[in-house]
């Protein structure tokens, strides 16, 4: 599976962006995740989708400003963010795998990830 991850880019605090992850395979029936890597900081959970719609889950430190969807006819996976902060600068992955759901919110619980795409939000 790749992932093709696009859509970052420098926004002024307040501020909104799309992101978009298209797959190379059907992702209609797997797990699809957001992570995202601060400089000098570890990767961290963003937000999930569940297999076949089943459900969203958030990072507290999102929830209410980040929406994300997916539209499994063009294998793609979504990361609406809005009211940016500067906090949120850092580089976004999308990531697959046979997720499981005690391992949803874990680096190690994937095993396909995208190369990344760098949102960068200016006070």
């Amino acid at each position: 599976v790749q992932l093709q991850a696009s859509g970052g880019g420098l926004v002024q605090a307040g501020g909104s962006l799309r992101l978009s992850c298209v797959a190379s395979g059907r992702i209609s029936s797997v797990v699809m995740g957001w992570f995202r890597q601060a400089p000098g900081k570890e990767r961290e959970f963003v937000a999930a989708t569940g297999r076949n719609g089943a459900g969203t889950f958030y990072s507290d430190s999102v929830k209410g400003r980040f929406t994300i969807s997916r539209d499994n006819a063009k294998n793609t996976v979504y990361l609406q963010m809005n009211s940016l902060k500067p906090e949120d600068t850092a580089v976004y992955y999308c990531a697959t795998g046979p997720v499981i759901l005690s391992q949803l919110r874990s680096v190690t619980g994937y095993h396909y990830w995208g190369q990344g795409t760098l949102v960068t939000v200016s006070s």
